[in-house]
């Protein structure tokens, strides 16, 4: 689904953004820890006593399996540089032993993604590059 400098540039970072959705339409994001393994994004908390009670596990765990992921950074300020990787994805929530050790986790099946910058080509204004649509 990703190109070898997607695969690359997933590889070297390790905070995303995560965005999921409540029973009440009410999306939330924040920040997350993630790991790709070339099929999945595996994203859980540092603490896996509390994982199940954030607002992420829940809003998965009641139905609401479509997320967002954007991975991001700024190679550089001078020149503006932004990379960035956002997918679209389905979330389940799996027991897995991952960066945070054995517990539960969201496992999320990318759908559609799109990057900015990633190929070394200079970014242009609202540039962003429609990778791959994998249905599922």
């Amino acid at each position: 689904m990703f190109s070898k400098p997607e695969l690359d540039y997933l590889k070297s970072q390790r905070l995303a953004r995560i965005a999921t959705v409540n029973k009440k339409g009410q999306p939330d994001v924040v920040p997350v820890s993630f790991e790709f393994d070339g099929t999945y994004f595996w994203v859980g908390s540092h603490d896996q006593d509390i994982f199940h009670r954030t607002i992420k596990y829940h809003n998965v765990k009641n139905g609401n399996s479509r997320v967002s992921l954007v991975i991001d950074d700024l190679k550089s300020v001078d020149p503006w540089r932004p990379r960035s990787v956002k997918v679209y994805g389905v979330a389940e929530v799996m027991d897995h032993k991952g960066i945070f050790g054995p517990g539960k986790y969201l496992r999320i099946t990318p759908t559609i993604s799109w990057s900015m910058g990633i190929e070394g080509l200079p970014v242009k204004k609202d540039e962003w590059r429609l990778r791959t649509v994998h249905k599922s």
